[in-house]
């Protein structure tokens, strides 16, 4: 799953008549390096949420076809936050009784092999990173290969991880619900494995970062692909 359905607010005046997920990088839209690169990991099938200027998503990225996948689209009237967007999207999710699922945030530029988180686990796994300027007291630490919330070393969530279908199965249906209480709750329970992405990793959050991004794909070759 894709998550493409936040208003894009710190990025305006560039989101005012474009989904941030279509911002491109090197010319080519962040969410179009996402498939290719979630395609050429083996997935089948991609479930994308939208909801600011969703139709524009749809319209570029049609129904998978030409990237040699499956493209399912959970449309939001508004915003449900991570945990919400999922679960309304649930169902698709749910397709083959696949028990996990992939997930990535939009909005991340990286060379991050998907092939390391796609295969059908039932633990949760959470892939992190060095903390960016942005986020200097990270967000959870690693021990022995397990999460934990606290520890001298935190990194960064990278919007990148393999979650079990369970995980949201109570929620309520089309009620926006943020992520990280589920995260952390699961955390606190022990059994949460990940790692620490040491390759090339950045959010695009803001104009100037998505500016600074751009120059340096292009200046140092970075592929996204």
């Amino acid at each position: 799953m894709i998550l493409a359905a936040g208003l894009g607010k710190r990025m305006r005046p560039l989101t005012l008549t474009k989904p941030k997920p279509l911002l491109e990088v090197a010319g080519v839209p962040l969410i179009e390096y996402h498939i290719r690169r979630l395609v050429d990991a083996g997935v089948k099938r991609i479930v994308i949420n939208h909801a600011w200027l969703g139709d524009q998503i749809e319209v570029y990225l049609g129904r998978g076809e030409r990237f040699g996948v499956e493209i399912l689209y959970s449309r939001e009237g508004e915003p449900l936050e991570t945990a919400g967007g999922i679960r309304k999207a649930l169902d698709l999710l749910k397709r083959d009784g696949v028990g996990s699922f992939l997930l990535v945030n939009g909005d991340v530029f990286t060379d991050y092999p998907f092939e390391k988180v796609a295969e059908d686990e039932s633990d949760p796994y959470l892939v992190l990173v060095k903390n960016p300027s942005h986020n200097p007291a990270g967000d959870f630490a690693i021990e022995g290969g397990l999460l934990v919330t606290e520890g001298n070393a935190r990194y960064t969530f990278s919007g990148i991880s393999r979650l079990p279908i369970k995980l949201f199965e109570e929620l309520e249906l089309d009620k926006a619900a943020p992520l990280a209480p589920l995260l952390r709750d699961a955390i606190s329970q022990g059994g949460v494995s990940g790692e620490v992405y040491n390759g090339f990793w950045a959010d695009i959050g803001t104009p100037q970062r998505l500016e600074e991004i751009n120059k340096l794909v292009m200046e140092k070759g970075i592929d996204g692909l």
